[in-house]
């Protein structure tokens, strides 16, 4: 232990934000278009739509974006670490971090880096961050879950797609929620979910994934509660990885025994349904759908408070899972944004002939590997064009 690491420091979370596309696609269209029963996907998946994003919106333009809605230009001069979580990675090489570090007008003495394992992989870059912190207590670090679920028209995942971006801000004496020190995790090698990288969508094993999501949980919360000796009474509510709500409330009502009061099931059943307003109307984010259920908990939720512990269950294919908890500061609720939900209703509907023509066009570049893109007006950030194979970003200026 160093000097600089005291037992009663508290690091978390001091700013939360979130980025999506401007274009929607609403599933009851999708399910007339495709003959299915429209409940197959209200009440099978608890969905109602998906975010769509265009070819000039992708994970650099939505972590920007994110980042941009909670960062002051002071902020941005003193975080000294970025990283960002993804599994719709747009390089092989070159980290999407880099991208965004030079979108925002970071200072440019920081790290920043990429970090994967599927669905897991913000979860990880959370700890990383919370570590940094410890070792170095001024220090702020960005942490951003970004990603564009993608599996084809009219595939089995289609009506769990999406696209989104959650960007958390990391430092001590957070003003939103502090880390508690009880991460457990496990990991598999399994193969679930997984994408080669001669392949533009994965490969899913749904069946499987599905019983290992559910299996990793109930492992991994026995160990946590092995180690640690806490129940659900001790938490106001948890929040899980969504694939899909419908699966993350399997999730819960599997650990919901009878020793639970009926009263605090109902409390737990209540803050549930909080947490998944968000994903119900943007879909599948990978590596953001945890995070994402976190601040629409936060942000929807009428009976928390400040010393409220959550739990959180993070799972990623192939598999990582990972059980921990935070809670809630004083004052929590003055970094929110309560009218997020009207904003998402806003959004332009797209048919689905038109969500099929911008969900799945694909890049045409020339002899020289480059092309210009058009179209991006309503965008924060937007990919301007490919120039000889180099990806270029601007910031979309407004008239």
């Amino acid at each position: 232990m160093n000097e600089y690491t005291e037992v009663n420091m508290t690091i978390g979370i001091d700013k939360i934000g979130f980025a999506t596309s401007q274009y929607v696609l609403k599933l009851q269209d999708l399910a007339e278009a495709r003959g299915v029963d429209p409940e197959k996907y209200s009440k099978g998946l608890l969905l109602n739509e998906i975010a769509i994003a265009p070819m000039t919106e992708d994970i650099v333009t939505l972590a920007a974006s994110a980042s941009e809605s909670i960062l002051t230009e002071r902020e941005k001069e003193e975080i000294d670490m970025v990283i960002v979580a993804t599994e719709s990675g747009i390089d092989q090489s070159k980290a999407a971090a880099v991208f965004v570090h030079s979108l925002l007008g970071i200072q440019p003495f920081a790290r920043s880096f990429e970090v994967k394992e599927a669905c897991y992989g913000a979860t990880a870059a959370l700890h990383y961050a919370k570590l940094h912190v410890e070792s170095s207590p001024q220090s702020k670090v960005l942490v951003i879950a970004s990603d564009i679920a993608k599996y084809g028209a009219a595939t089995p995942g289609e009506p769990t797609q999406g696209a989104g971006s959650v960007a958390m801000l990391i430092t001590q004496n957070p003003r939103i929620l502090s880390f508690n020190n009880d991460n457990v995790a496990q990991t598999r090698d399994i193969m679930d979910f997984w994408r080669p990288n001669y392949s533009s969508t994965p490969y899913v094993n749904g069946l499987y994934s599905t019983q290992q999501y559910l299996d990793c949980l109930t492992t991994t919360w026995e160990e946590y509660q092995k180690r640690y000796n806490w129940t659900l009474d001790d938490f106001a509510a948890i929040c899980f990885h969504l694939p899909y709500p419908k699966l993350a409330l399997k999730g819960l009502r599997s650990m919901m025994d009878q020793t639970l009061s009926e009263e605090k099931q109902h409390s737990l059943q209540e803050n549930f349904d909080k947490s998944i307003l968000y994903s119900q109307m943007i879909g599948n984010i990978y590596t953001g759908s945890l995070f994402l259920g976190l601040l629409s908990l936060l942000e929807n939720a009428e009976n928390l408070k400040a010393g409220d512990k959550l739990a959180l269950y993070s799972y990623g294919s192939g598999a990582v899972s990972e059980f921990f908890s935070v809670e809630l500061v004083e004052g929590y609720e003055a970094y929110l944004d309560k009218d997020r939900l009207k904003k998402l209703s806003q959004r332009t509907a797209l048919s689905v002939s038109d969500y099929e023509k911008v969900f799945f066009e694909e890049v045409q570049l020339d002899e020289t590997g480059s092309t210009q893109f058009t179209g991006y007006e309503n965008q924060d950030y937007a990919l301007v064009e490919i120039f000889e194979h180099q990806r270029r970003y601007s910031k979309v200026e407004k008239s």
